[in-house]
């Protein structure tokens, strides 16, 4: 696998490049001056896991000649561990929040222009996701000095 664009790559982002790989996808792969994460065949696969604003520009120049798919995780249910000095899991919870298909919709409203256009496709995934926190004193101050260092997929299934 070539090391191109997986510098900033997150577990999430990471594990969910695993989850969809099949024999002969390339991962990583430079299409048109952007990095790809999956390409498989004709069909190139784009993992996002944060806002649709921010590959709002890389869709819109790849679609002119490209067919890709969107892939986009939603949190149905999240687990919050978090970790002792000694990375063993200290105390594990639930999280209240639920994501809901219904979620995507906030994204779609950034890229409208995209999204009407015949070539792309949206799939949702409905994951159920770890997320791992440790006591970083002093560097968030909403979570009382826990912050996320990784986030993991436990589970997923393609929703729509």
């Amino acid at each position: 696998m070539s090391r191109i664009g997986l510098l900033n790559e997150k577990p999430l982002h990471a594990s969910l490049k695993d989850w969809y790989a099949q024999p002969g996808d390339q991962f990583e792969v430079p299409v048109g001056g952007f990095v790809i994460d999956i390409v498989r065949d004709d069909l190139l696969l784009e993992i996002q896991t944060c806002s649709f604003a921010s590959i709002k520009s890389k869709l819109a120049k790849l679609l002119e000649s490209h067919q890709i798919r969107l892939i986009y995780p939603i949190a149905q249910e999240k687990w919050i561990v978090r970790l002792a000095k000694d990375d063993r899991a200290a105390t594990r919870r639930k999280s209240p929040k639920r994501g809901r298909v219904e979620d995507v919709f906030r994204e779609i409203v950034s890229i409208p222009e995209v999204m009407s256009r015949h070539n792309l496709s949206l799939e949702v995934l409905m994951i159920r996701e770890e997320e791992a926190r440790r006591y970083a004193s002093g560097r968030t101050w909403r979570r009382k000095g826990w912050a996320r260092e990784a986030q993991r997929v436990a589970h997923a299934r393609v929703s729509c």
